[in-house]
C-alpha cells in the first residue's frame, strides 16, 4: 500500500536498524549520528540559541544519541549541559565513542550523576531532551533514573522526547504512577509508535513528529505488520477520477435511515454531508413530521416518510440502494428497535451508527445478525455499550480487533486518532483532525460521508480509510477559518469541497 507509515514495534525498529546497518551499509555510530542530525535539524528550526538545553542521557543508544545531539548543538553556538544519569555501570559502545566525542570538545560541560543528590536545577526557561531510554524500555523505571524524570516533571522546563519518553512503554499499557517523562515534543525515528494513538498517552507525549532516519524502506514494507498510519499521499491514491460520460446512475443511490422528532438535525447533518460526498442520489427515510425539514434543508435529497409521524417504526424497502446508512437520531424506542432488526435480516452490508448501535447494545443477540463487511463508526462509550468497560485504551483497542474479527465487520472507533479494525485483523489511524470537531453532530457528518462514499463503489475497506481522512482534513479546514471553538458540525459539511479538491480535484 503506498505511502502507508507502518507502526512497529520496538522489535521490529530494531531488526531494520541491523538490516540498515548490514547493507547500506554505514556503522551503527554513523547511523546514531543521522539521527542526530535530524534531531538538531529540528531543534534548530524551533529553538534559538538564546536557550540554555539540558540534555539528560542514559547509558544505551538512546543516551547517545543524547550526547551527539549536544555536541553538533555546540558546533552551532548552542548553549548545552549534557548530564549522563549513572543508573547502572554498563553503557553501550555506541555511547562510549560519542562520550569520548562531547569529552574532546567540550569535557567541562559533561556532568555525571551518581546519585540524586547531584541533579542540577533546572530553570523555567530551559529546554530539556530526554534522552533516558528511548523505546529499550523493558520495564518500569525506579532508582536514580525515577529520581531524574520527577526532577523533569517538577520543572518548568519544556521538554523534547528523543524517540519516545522515557518510561513509557512502545507497545503497550504504561500505568498511569510509572515514572514516564512528561514532554513537550517527541521526535520519533523513522515511524509512529502504538502508544502515540491513544487518549491515556496524551499528557506525556506531546506534540509528536516523525523523523526519518533513512532506515532500509524496503526491509521496512517486507516486515510483517498489521497496523498502519494513513497519509495524504495514500488516500489520493484511492480516490477514482469521474468519468465524462458518467451520470448521477454511476455513483449509487444511498438510503439514509435518521431521525425522529426532538433530533432531525441529525438527519439534516448526515444528510448534507452524504450530498457533499459525490454519491448521485440520496433518499433520506424519516418520520412523517421530518418530511418538510428534509426537503428545505437538503433539496438536492429525496424523502421517504415512515408510517409513524414522530419516530423510526417501519423498515423501508432497501432493494434498489446501493448504500445504507441507519443511526443518526433514529432513538432508541421498542418500535424503533423492531425496525432495525428487521433492517438487519437483509443481510447486506450497511453503515450502522448512532443509535443503531445503542440498539444493539441493548440486544446484544443481535450482534450475531449483523451482515458481512458492515462499517460500525462507535464513539468509545458506545463501543464499550457493545462489548464491555475496558481498564484502558490498550484493551479497548484489542477488544476492538477481536470483535471485528469475530463479527466479521469494520470497526471505526471515534477519537483523536480515529482507528479502524478489519474482519481481516488490519489496523488503521487516521492522522487528520483536531479537538473542535469534539461536538455534537460530528459523528452524524461522519456518518453521511461513509455512506455517500460506499454508494460509488468503494469497498468497504476503502470507504472507511478515505472517510475517516476527508472528514478530518474538512475538520482542520474549518478550524483554520474559524477556530476550534467556533467551529460546528456544519462548517465541517461547508469545508467538504475544499478537502476533496485538496486531495486531487475529484
Amino acid at each position: 500500500m503506498k505511502q502507508l507509515l507502518k507502526i512497529l514495534s520496538p522489535e521490529q525498529i530494531r531488526e531494520a536498524d541491523a538490516y540498515t546497518i548490514a547493507h547500506e551499509p554505514i556503522s551503527s555510530v554513523d547511523l546514531m549520528e543521522r539521527a542526530a542530525s535530524r534531531c538538531v535539524e529540528w531543534i534548530i528550526n524551533h529553538f534559538g540559541q538564546q536557550q540554555h538545553f539540558s540534555i539528560f542521557c542514559g547509558l544505551g543508544n538512546n543516551g547517545g544519541d543524547g550526547l551527539a545531539i549536544a555536541r553538533l548543538l555546540k558546533h552551532r553556538n548552542y548553549k548545552v549541559t549534557a548530564y549522563i544519569v549513572r543508573y547502572t555501570d554498563k553503557a553501550s559502545d555506541d555511547f562510549l565513542v560519542n562520550e569520548q566525542r562531547l569529552k574532546r570538545i567540550s569535557g567541562e560541560d559533561v556532568v555525571d550523576i551518581v546519585t540524586s543528590a547531584d541533579l542540577p536545577e533546572l530553570q523555567a526557561g530551559d529546554i530539556v531532551i530526554d534522552a533516558l531510554f528511548g523505546t529499550g524500555l523493558s520495564k518500569s523505571i525506579e532508582g536514580l533514573a525515577a529520581d531524574c524524570i520527577e526532577l523533569v516533571n517538577r520543572s518548568m522546563a519544556r521538554v523534547i522526547a528523543i524517540d519516545m519518553p522515557s518510561g513509557l512503554f512502545a507497545d503497550r499499557h504504561t500505568a498511569p504512577d510509572d515514572a514516564v517523562v512528561k514532554t513537550d515534543y517527541t521526535l520519533s525515528f523513522q515511524c509512529p509508535k502504538l502508544a502515540f494513538m491513544f487518549a491515556e498517552n496524551a499528557g506525556r507525549i506531546g506534540e509528536w513528529n516523525i523523523l526519518d532516519i533513512g532506515l532500509s524502506r524496503q526491509f521496512i514494507k517486507e516486515l510483517d505488520g498489521t497496523s498502519f498510519f494513513l497519509t495524504e499521499v495514500f488516500i489520493s491514491n484511492l480516490l477514482k477520477p469521474r468519468e465524462k460520460f458518467s451520470h448521477k446512475g454511476t455513483y449509487g443511490h444511498v438510503l439514509l435511515i435518521a431521525g425522529k422528532y426532538t433530533s432531525m438535525g441529525a438527519a439534516v447533518l448526515a444528510a448534507k454531508a452524504c450530498l457533499r460526498s459525490g454519491s448521485g442520489l440520496l433518499t433520506v427515510h424519516v418520520p412523517a413530521m421530518g418530511v418538510d425539514i428534509i426537503q428545505v434543508s437538503a433539496p438536492e435529497a429525496m424523502v421517504s416518510a415512515d408510517k409513524d409521524a414522530e419516530t423510526f417504526s417501519t423498515a423501508p424497502d432497501v432493494s434498489g440502494y446501493t448504500a445504507l446508512g441507519i443511526g443518526p437520531g433514529i432513538g432508541t424506542g421498542p418500535a424503533t428497535q423492531k425496525a432495525l432488526h428487521e433492517i438487519l435480516q437483509h443481510r447486506r452490508p450497511m453503515v450502522l451508527d448512532a443509535d443503531a448501535l445503542n440498539i444493539l447494545g441493548l440486544n446484544k443477540s443481535w450482534l450475531e445478525h449483523i451482515p458481512t463487511d458492515s462499517i460500525l463508526t462507535p464513539h468509545p462509550k458506545e463501543f464499550e455499550r457493545l462489548t464491555q468497560k475496558a481498564a484502558n485504551d490498550f484493551e479497548r483497542h484489542q477488544l476492538q480487533l477481536d470483535f471485528s474479527k469475530k463479527y466479521k465487520v469494520h470497526i471505526l472507533l471515534k477519537g483523536a486518532h480515529s482507528c479502524l479494525t478489519t474482519p481481516e485483523g488490519q489496523i488503521y489511524f487516521n492522522c487528520t483532525g483536531n479537538p473542535g470537531m469534539a461536538k455534537g453532530g460530528s459523528g452524524d457528518v461522519l456518518t453521511g460521508i461513509i455512506t455517500g462514499i460506499l454508494a460509488q463503489g468503494y469497498s468497504p475497506l476503502e470507504t472507511v480509510l478515505i472517510s475517516m481522512y476527508v472528514h478530518g482534513r474538512a475538520g482542520d479546514i474549518a478550524r483554520k477559518k474559524l477556530g476550534a471553538n467556533g467551529m460546528t458540525a456544519g462548517d465541517i459539511i461547508e469545508s467538504l469541497p475544499q478537502a476533496w479538491m485538496e486531495l486531487g480535484g475529484v
